[in-house]
């Protein structure tokens, strides 16, 4: 006489994978900071007047993206890779040129009087512009940035930027102030 299997009771396999399924998905943590993280300036006083507000023209540099992801910087075609070394070379205008940023005296902790660009970097891109593009552009220009810093820190303090104290990080932001002023997308390539 074949001896015959005993059997076991499965019918709270299906409830214990249903449980084992809400932990994992309770315990796991997911990513969310996917993006640029950007501080927005201070809303501006309701006394100021508009013409306080109004930029010189040699003061902006004008960075445009296309619907056909071409990047068009003062007028003029430009591969992602030659942006960096232009926005720095903006932000710095370390011959004084007429047709860059003008400066301004300011008194810096730590480094005294010293001249201050008056820059302005302005992005603005088209409706159809891919998002892997757009971000490839911000961080150009976040770097050019923080090149320029490390740059000024490594001169001023023997060390990275990223290495001082706040103190002193504050006193380099005030000489390279982020200045990157985003425009609503438009639609600058064509079509809708």
């Amino acid at each position: 006489m074949p001896r015959k299997l005993p059997e076991y009771n499965a019918s709270s396999l299906a409830d214990i994978a249903f449980m084992l399924l809400i932990f994992f998905l309770v315990t796991t943590t997911m990513d969310t900071d996917l993006g640029i993280s950007t501080q927005l300036p201070p809303p501006v006083p309701p006394q100021q007047n508009d013409d306080d507000q109004k930029i010189k023209e040699r003061n902006v540099f004008v960075v445009l993206i296309n619907k056909n992801d071409q990047l068009l910087v003062e007028g003029k075609l430009m591969q992602i890779g030659d942006l960096k070394e232009a926005a720095k070379e903006f932000i710095e205008n370390p011959n004084r040129s007429e047709e860059l940023p003008e400066f301004k005296v300011k008194e810096v902790e730590f480094f005294g009087e010293v001249e201050v660009s008056k820059q302005v970097i302005s992005l603005q891109n088209d409706r159809g512009t891919s998002y892997g593009l757009y971000i490839q552009v911000q961080n150009e220009l976040v770097k050019a940035y923080n090149e320029l810093r490390d740059e000024l820190s490594l001169r001023k303090f023997g060390k990275p930027y990223e290495e001082l104290d706040s103190d002193r990080q504050a006193a380099v932001r005030v000489i390279y102030p982020k200045s990157i002023s985003e425009a609503e997308p438009k639609n600058y390539g064509g079509g809708s």
